[in-house]
């Protein structure tokens, strides 16, 4: 199942996103500092922010993430 989060899931999210970071260079000495974590969690759950995740849930454990965001278009009226 493919669900929005809630705030309960955030020690879950968090080991994806650690392991998402990881995975792109952001790990151990280099790692993102917890106040842009902190700040990026706050923002998912903010209407006014344009920043969204969806979850990946398999028999109740959530098992993956996705991240996106809308953004003006240079060719329409609404974000995209």
């Amino acid at each position: 199942m493919i669900r929005a989060p809630v705030t309960s899931d955030r020690a879950r999210w968090q080991v994806l996103w650690d392991g998402y970071n990881a995975f792109y260079g952001p790990a151990g000495a280099t790692a993102l500092p917890a106040q842009i974590t902190d700040a990026l969690w706050a923002r998912l759950f903010d209407p006014a922010e344009p920043v969204h995740v969806r979850l990946a849930e398999i028999d109740g454990v959530v098992v993956g993430l996705a991240h996106y965001l809308f953004h003006r278009s240079t060719t329409m009226l609404g974000p995209v």
